[in-house]
């Protein structure tokens, strides 16, 4: 039996940080696809990745809204989605749209790395 990756769909308008998030978890054995534009909720419900990381401000698109959206859509409510933000209320904007976890700015690579795996084996 193959071993299928999980994929995840990260979200940034910062070109080092997708570089960087996508070494990592794809160093980890995770398919990653990335996205730094508008387009990132349509992206999703087509892809429909086991966990999405999700900047909340890409050049005037609010992560806040995309995530809100994807909650409430049937096809992608199951989704874990994680808030990356240097933003200092981090934590209760996650809360607020319903993200299921959160990451400050600047983070750890490890933090990254263990909070994927956990919201992708539960």
């Amino acid at each position: 039996m193959h071993n299928i990756k999980k994929k995840i769909l990260v979200t940034d308008d910062d070109p080092a940080i997708l570089e960087v998030i996508t070494m990592i978890l794809e160093d980890a054995g995770y398919e990653v696809k990335t996205i730094d534009n508008r387009n990132t909720e349509k992206y999703a419900e087509e892809y429909l990745p086991d966990a999405i990381l999700l900047d909340i401000w890409m050049g005037g698109v609010d992560g806040r809204n995309i995530c809100k959206k994807l909650k409430s859509k049937k096809n992608t409510a199951h989704i874990p989605i994680i808030i990356i933000s240097a933003n200092k209320d981090t934590e209760m904007i996650a809360k607020a749209a319903g993200a299921d976890g959160y990451i400050k700015k600047p983070f750890e690579l490890n933090d990254i790395l263990v909070l994927v795996k956990k919201i992708t084996t539960t």
